[in-house]
């Protein structure tokens, strides 16, 4: 089996209206993302999706389009999909960076491997350990009345653990996680993320006057880049920390750990470069005696669709003590897969078929598809 082509088509999905994303990161109102899609000699169809954005990666849609086209397209076209490791050197090789394109084709060439010998991605990984994924459901950087119903929206649902965002200014944080907490039960946890908002004297307070709602986890409360600072928060606080923004490659993971600087890796095939990086990133982990947990960069079907098959597949992977991101479906006024996801809440079913098992909507792509 050969690629004969390689089509990174640009798309723009908007979130639900009231549902849109306010991090310290900015506010995030519609996902221009990119789709490919991998096609061969077989007829097979690998299907992948880059969720791009300058504030996370420095990726950008119109970039990731040319990235494909014009770097890595040259260098796959004619070889067999179904050699990843290869795949994987031939990008990282002609091009630097650009985890989430690179992650977009890796994660196409798993779906023609799973396509190919009629199973899903999960058993190319070793078969699953689970099959369903506990998620937990964000409340955006709001005000206080708007955080604390947005909370109350979540828990109607029957989510069984909720994240505030936090981040922007210690104080107003403080009363958004202490407005969450007041209306959520006592045995469903909450936990939060700063997206690298903190300073780090910023972080200890707000972390030393949050210690009274016992806190799951504070996702990346100071910026990324030194693991040192961050392992100086670990030891002053009793909250969990887990590494989002400062975990992206295996070096990452690796300094982290030798730091002990986190408790959790936010881990995710976007972020990492495919699926591939992302299991060597958990083999640290493992091997660091840390547990992880999905990340999200508000994924559409295919990209959730990848990241639930890794939840499957490793046992580091511990949805069930730190919930999953997996639900980037949840915010989007549409979708560009024919039958949704099952994302409960409050667990996420895995797909069972072929590859990752997701078709594409021709007709949503259409819709959504800009340029």
């Amino acid at each position: 089996m050969k690629i004969v082509r390689i089509e990174a088509i640009p798309v723009c999905v908007p979130l639900k209206k009231g549902m849109t994303a306010k991090t310290a990161h900015g506010e995030h109102v519609t996902s221009p993302y990119v789709i490919v899609k991998v096609r061969t000699d077989a007829g097979i169809v690998g299907l992948g999706e880059a969720t791009i954005s300058g504030l996370w990666s420095g990726e950008t849609q119109r970039g990731t389009v040319a990235v494909i086209e014009e770097y890595i397209a040259p260098q796959l076209v004619g070889k067999d999909p179904r050699d990843i490791t290869a795949a994987r050197r031939a990008m990282d090789f002609i091009i630097k960076l650009n985890p989430f394109t690179k992650s977009a084709v890796e994660m196409a060439l798993w779906d023609i491997a799973g396509k190919s010998a009629n199973v899903p991605v999960y058993q190319l990984l070793g078969g699953k350990v689970r099959d369903r994924v506990r998620i937990k459901l964000v409340v955006w950087a709001r005000d206080v009345p708007g955080s604390r119903a947005m909370a109350e929206q979540h828990l109607a649902l029957g989510v069984t653990c909720v994240k505030v965002k936090t981040g922007l200014d210690p104080e107003t944080d403080i009363a958004r996680v202490r407005a969450v907490r007041e209306v959520t039960p006592r045995h469903i946890p909450v936990t939060i993320d700063s997206n690298c908002g903190w300073t780090i004297q910023q972080a200890k307070y707000c972390l030393r006057a949050l210690a009274d709602i016992d806190l799951l986890l504070a996702e990346q409360p100071i910026p990324a880049g030194d693991p040192a600072a961050l392992a100086e928060l670990r030891r002053d606080t009793v909250t969990p920390i887990m590494a989002d923004e400062s975990v992206f490659t295996l070096q990452d993971a690796w300094l982290l750990s030798v730091h002990r600087a986190a408790d959790v890796f936010s881990v995710y095939p976007g972020k990492h470069g495919g699926i591939a990086g992302t299991a060597e990133i958990i083999a640290v982990a493992k091997a660091a005696g840390l547990r992880c947990t999905i990340g999200s960069n508000l994924e559409l079907g295919i990209g959730t669709a990848a990241m639930l098959h890794v939840a499957a597949a490793f046992p580091e992977v511990d949805c069930d003590t730190f919930p999953a991101d997996t639900i980037g479906p949840f915010y989007h006024d549409g979708e560009i897969i024919t039958r949704p996801l099952d994302l409960g809440p409050p667990y996420a079913k895995i797909p069972d078929g072929p590859g990752l098992g997701v078709e594409l909507d021709e007709a949503a792509l259409a819709r959504f598809r800009v340029g």
